[in-house]
């Protein structure tokens, strides 16, 4: 309807309610204008009745005056004509009497009636105020659709571009993924050449170790064959073997309380038997393990909410933590001092890595970007927005020009340091919690929400193992797991109070590690002796294995 056909819609309305509310009286006040005509004419009759009773009575007077021997039957005649007149004058008062208290009546409902008709005229007005009001809004919403109109215009526009330039960047996409698929396979072609290399060179050397030792052997029993001589060989035979991975740890070592509250954090150092802790009491602690007791060597202060990560560079000689204050800090270890504060997120961070080199960081948050920062100019050098939460991030290799984050919206995505956006990404079935990269950089483990762990082949961005117990449940949306030193076990934090150790190769249970009263947050594997520190939201923190 247009807005002229609906403002005479609504008069039409109004008038016709206010003929059909009128109507309904039209009738007692022509009635009441009927009586009052009446009342003024027997008043009128009245008084020439009365002036003409009084002419008579002077008239009678005079003519009795004058004609005092006149007739009785003429002064009967009057007396009868008066009488009949008072009569009529009586009738005519009571008919005066019935006229007035019509008239009370009549001027009572018209006095109800003023009032309703006041009543429904003040209705009215306000109707009258409510309907400038809603014409007042609706000239508002017309303004504000026509707005709207146009920013809807604009969104589509900036939507067809969008889309345009999607699609080229797919393109683009799509023939980087042809040519990286390519190029793996012939890397994995090289590798293969190489490793039937390596392997051919290994069973030369053995069998030429075997024949020396078996050279030896045969001497010493000519010579006699002495027990000790016995016992090198034995030795040789031993050295001669390949290296696997350390014992699985399976009994405490240590137990001490590492914060005052939830420990977040932990990590050792990749030169020392230090181990490095952060808690919800915004302090990260260095506790020394190499005497067999617990010594603090240190707190590192600066921190203005919890510590949710922490990481020492290659050198063991600075030390990053993430925090909930929306930024990151490096500590040197040594004197145990505050170098660089880095802010600019504007939600917790919830990882932060030393990037290829001590002099580079790069930190995830939950305002949904990474951020690259140099701590030599002491400035964030780039941005990368993600699009979803994210909860920890690693370096797939030395030089730190791949970098790996997973994310709130199930999403471990891929980056090249440089450009902008994101090579590819593998969805997964859960929040990411937690990743770790193997020591040859061709393994990512990733802790799941869906109470799983995920083992993937970097080199061909697939899922080769899932590792998951019935009695197994992902305490927080941090749970971090971690390689073993040799990436033949992984280990995890469980919301039972236990941890869980894995076999890589074989996907069978190791161990469970039962020994927190409340769930575990974080685990770290010692990069040389294969012990396990593992920490809880109780602040408890256990180092596990023969120190």
């Amino acid at each position: 309807m247009e807005s002229g056909e609906w403002r005479k819609s609504i008069i039409s309305q109004l008038q016709a309610r206010n003929k059909r509310e009128t109507s309904s009286f039209q009738d007692i006040i022509t009635f009441q204008s009927r009586l009052f005509d009446n009342v003024n004419t027997l008043k009128n009759e009245n008084l020439q009745l009365t002036l003409a009773n009084e002419r008579i009575r002077y008239s009678n007077t005079e003519s009795i005056l004058s004609n005092t021997g006149s007739g009785n039957e003429k002064i009967q005649a009057l007396e009868q004509k008066i009488l009949n007149q008072q009569e009529e004058l009586t009738s005519l008062h009571r008919r005066r009497g019935e006229s007035a208290q019509q008239i009370i009546n009549l001027n009572a409902k018209v006095h109800d009636l003023e009032k309703s008709l006041q009543a429904k005229d003040i209705v009215i007005s306000e109707n009258t105020a409510v309907i400038a009001s809603l014409r007042a809004e609706i000239q508002m919403y017309e303004t504000n659709m026509t707005e709207l109109q146009g920013l809807n215009q604009m969104l589509r526009d900036e939507h067809q571009a969008l889309q345009i330039a999607f699609a080229a960047i797919e393109d683009k996409l799509r023939k980087a993924q042809d040519e990286n698929r390519s190029l793996v396979e012939r890397l994995i072609k090289y590798k293969a050449k190489d490793a039937d290399k390596m392997n051919e060179e290994n069973e030369h050397f053995l069998k030429k170790k075997s024949d020396k030792v078996r050279k030896e052997l045969e001497e010493a029993a000519r010579e006699g064959g002495s027990r000790s001589s016995g016992s090198s060989s034995e030795d040789k035979i031993m050295d001669s073997m390949p290296y696997y991975a350390t014992a699985l740890p399976t009994k405490v070592g240590l137990r001490f309380d590492a914060h005052d509250g939830e420990v977040n954090a932990v990590k050792w150092s990749p030169t020392d038997r230090i181990v490095a802790t952060g808690g919800a009491d915004r302090k990260v602690k260095l506790w020394d393990v190499s005497k067999c007791t617990v010594e603090n060597k240190g707190t590192l202060v600066g921190s203005n909410a919890g510590v949710m990560s922490v990481d020492f560079d290659s050198t063991g000689a600075y030390i990053v933590g993430a925090s909930n204050d929306f930024a990151s800090r490096v500590w040197t270890v040594g004197d145990q001092r505050l170098r660089h504060t880095l802010t600019g997120h504007s939600g917790k961070v919830m990882a932060a890595k030393f990037l290829g080199e001590p002099t580079k960081v790069i930190t995830g948050s939950h305002d949904r970007t990474l951020k690259i920062w140099d701590l030599r100019s002491r400035m964030c050098t780039e941005t990368k927005f993600a699009g979803s939460s994210c909860n920890d991030l690693v370096t797939s290799d030395g030089a730190g020009s791949t970098i790996i984050s997973g994310h709130f919206d199930k999403r471990i995505r891929f980056w090249d340091i440089r450009t902008e956006m994101s090579a590819n990404h593998i969805m997964l079935q859960g929040k990411v919690t937690s990743l770790d990269l193997s020591r040859d950089s061709n393994y990512l483990l990733a802790c799941v929400r869906d109470d799983t762990i995920q083992l993937i082949d970097l080199r061909m961005n697939t899922i080769v193992r899932s590792f998951s117990h019935e009695s197994f449940k992902v305490g927080c949306d941090w749970s971090r797991a971690a390689f073993g030193p040799a990436g033949r076990l992984l280990a995890v934090g469980a919301a039972d109070g236990a941890a869980y150790v894995w076999n890589t190769h074989s996907g069978r249970l190791e161990a469970i590690l039962k020994d927190h009263s409340s769930a575990v947050t974080a685990v770290s594997w010692h990069p040389q002796s294969g012990l396990l520190a593992s920490v809880d939201r109780g602040k408890r923190a256990i180092v596990w294995g023969d120190l």
